[in-house]
């Protein structure tokens, strides 16, 4: 599975792609901002899409309303990262069309099966 991951910290991005690629055996890809991730997805649709909430310029939830936008995109499950996981922030990311939510700090040796997870949820 391709696995697009956007967070504006370059060491999330890092520790997520060894945590994903390694154990997990994701092919992953990464995006710095929502305006990388928007270039990236239009490019080359990622199988499943790691979105950090609160980002410079273009937020999470901002990211994800132009990514449904995109042909072929609609569907692709978004999974936020936040640093705010508290029940309310949770439900309302929810909301927004999230297949779901992992808080930061993240376990680096359950994150992929995290994803597994979330994914084999919906699909």
């Amino acid at each position: 599975m391709n696995v697009l991951v956007v967070d504006d910290d370059p060491d999330i991005r890092r520790i997520a792609q060894l945590a994903l690629e390694r154990p997990g055996g994701f092919r992953v890809a990464l995006a710095a901002d929502g305006i990388e991730a928007l270039e990236a997805i239009a490019k080359q649709l990622p199988d499943i899409v790691l979105l950090d909430v609160s980002m410079p310029g273009a937020d999470g939830p901002a990211t994800l309303r132009a990514m449904r936008s995109i042909a072929g995109a609609e569907r692709i499950p978004v999974i936020f990262f936040t640093a705010t996981s508290n029940e309310a922030e949770v439900a309302r990311l929810l909301a927004l069309g999230a297949a779901g939510v992992v808080a930061k700090p993240f376990d680096f040796a359950d994150l992929a099966a995290r994803v597994r997870g979330i994914v084999g949820a919906i699909g």
